[in-house]
């Protein structure tokens, strides 16, 4: 049900946008909400939903009065728990704890676990070619970032590590409206806490990586332990769950549209605009929260002061009056705009090295591949906040 507006009033939807069937295909949803109205007040939840590009990425940039500072969940218990995370900060707290996030991924560190990224995917490449079948998710996006991230992170190399993967889906969907959907995933958060506390301390961390950068700026008193705890949490997290949803979601794409991988061989150039297209059209991170400081007007309508607004980057990312024909992945659309990275202030600080991997990835599928389908149906699972595949089967020639 849906409620039109008059002058000033946001209008009304109960549309179910965080069930579990809505989050598996949430883009009719989307598309209803952008026709409402500049927000719409989603009644369920008790929150307001900002879905149109227009309005989503001048809010991202807006954090005056659409401030991260109360947390960007959708529910307080998640707020509470996420104290001191990068992500739920405006300047100028946020310029300083992301001064120690810069410091740990400038480029000299990055390429100590990047150098041989190049020769690794193609090492990765030519033993699926050979495979002929894979998983898309599984062999293909999950072992580069898995095995770089992991340890620029400087997590230690135990058999512990690739379990962070399950605790970030997890702690994603613990970020989603208050509810037994939301609430099943605190085990996932406590888990990765656990590890974070006992197995990722300053002393276990591998030498030089971005974890010991992190905690140095600690002991000079830049940043609280709370904040570094908090930091390590949100990159173990997005920096791993979202760069895998990313490159699988892409993979999926060119599978499912073969003139576009024929578009991508014949001109390898266009591999950059593929994955931003890809992104665009399956944006790993669906939704964050913000709150607004003040009476913001959008257009002919008013969101209150004090209002928890989902900013919607999937809707944002296939808005028809940005995007002609938004839901086809067209590799030469080269939407460099996406909000798929975020914007503003919060724009993810690991999209070098996401980007890096991925053109690595397809760069070497576009020297030895020439068809990529589809050998089965994948599969995923809802989650509150991103959107990725569990398992991709993948066929390669």
């Amino acid at each position: 049900m849906t409620t039109a507006t008059t002058s000033g009033v946001v209008p009304e939807s109960d549309v179910e946008l965080f069930s579990p069937a809505a989050l598996m295909d949430p883009y009719p949803h989307y598309a209803e909400l952008r026709g409402l109205g500049p927000a719409v007040y989603l009644t369920r939840y008790d929150l307001y939903g900002v879905f149109r590009y227009e309005h989503v990425r001048p809010a991202l940039i807006d954090w005056e009065r659409f401030s991260s500072a109360d947390g960007v969940a959708m529910n307080p218990r998640t707020n509470e728990l996420m104290a001191g995370s990068i992500l739920g900060m405006d300047p100028p707290r946020h310029k300083a704890v992301r001064k120690a996030f810069d410091e740990a991924l400038r480029p000299k560190y990055v390429r100590k676990v990047t150098d041989d990224l190049e020769r690794l995917a193609g090492e990765l490449v030519e033993d699926l070619v050979r495979r002929g079948e894979f998983d898309g998710v599984r062999d293909f996006a999950r072992k580069l970032p898995v095995a770089i991230v992991l340890d620029l992170i400087g997590f230690p190399r135990d058999d512990q590590r690739e379990q962070i993967l399950d605790w970030a889906l997890g702690a994603f969907n613990f970020m989603g409206p208050a509810g037994d959907f939301q609430a099943s995933s605190l085990p996932d958060v406590q888990e990765l806490m656990q590890y974070l506390t006992t197995k990722a301390t300053p002393a276990k961390l591998l030498p030089g990586s971005f974890g010991q950068i992190v905690w140095a700026a600690v002991e000079r008193g830049e940043i609280t332990e709370q904040e570094a705890l908090m930091t390590m949490s949100a990159y173990a997290c997005a920096g791993v769950d979202t760069t895998i949803a990313g490159i699988s979601s892409t993979l999926w794409l060119l599978a499912r549209n073969p003139d576009q991988w024929a578009a991508v061989r014949q001109n390898p150039a266009a591999i950059p605009g593929a994955f931003l297209e890809g992104l665009r059209v399956e944006a790993p991170v669906q939704s964050f929260a913000r709150v607004t400081t003040c009476d913001v007007a959008l257009d002919d309508v008013t969101i209150p002061a004090g209002s928890r607004v989902v900013l919607s980057y999937g809707s944002a990312n296939r808005d028809e009056h940005r995007y002609p024909d938004p839901d086809r992945f067209r590799v030469n659309r080269n939407p460099s705009d996406t909000v798929a990275f975020g914007f503003g202030v919060h724009n993810c600080p690991g999209r070098a090295l996401a980007t890096m991997e991925a053109h690595a990835l397809f760069g070497a599928l576009a020297e030895r591949v020439t068809r990529i389908e589809p050998a089965g149906e994948p599969t995923r699972s809802p989650n509150s906040i991103t959107r990725g595949l569990d398992t991709l089967p993948v066929r390669v020639s």
